[in-house]
């Protein structure tokens, strides 16, 4: 019988910030070294990258994304994939500095997680491990 091999967890992190982008995939590499992560710095970015994903039938596991970006917000690009029948689904964990309680409810009251980015490299850790959890093997 032939034995089927897991696909690495794919990732699309949308953050207009290189350097956050760069320590959440070290993070997360840290935690899972098979993960893929795919990256777009503003909502736009991260939409066309969607559909580019679609036509080629490999969608990731999971959207990560930050609100304060340029051309389209994070609750912008939020609003715009959950209107696609094809991206809806999709689970979304919002990952931003914000702390802002309206923030939170307008995400969590739409079904998307929210975490707020930590400041050391150890938190980041325990944040990259919760990430995963909402994106299992493939």
């Amino acid at each position: 019988m032939a034995q089927v091999l897991n696909k690495p967890r794919t990732i699309l992190c949308i953050d207009d910030d290189a350097d956050d982008l760069q320590l959440l995939t070290e993070a997360v590499q840290q935690v899972d070294p098979q993960c893929l992560i795919i990256k777009a710095f503003d909502g736009l970015h991260g939409i066309s990258i969607l559909q580019e994903m679609h036509a080629a039938q490999q969608l990731p596991c999971l959207i990560v994304m930050d609100i304060n970006m340029p051309k389209l917000d994070g609750k912008q690009t939020f609003v715009r994939l959950q209107a696609d029948p094809t991206f809806s689904k999709l689970p979304v964990v919002v990952f931003s500095t914000s702390s802002s309680a309206m923030d939170k409810l307008f995400f969590q009251s739409k079904g998307a997680a929210f975490i707020t980015k930590p400041i050391r490299f150890e938190q980041l850790l325990a944040a990259a491990s919760e990430l995963l959890s909402y994106c299992p093997p493939q």
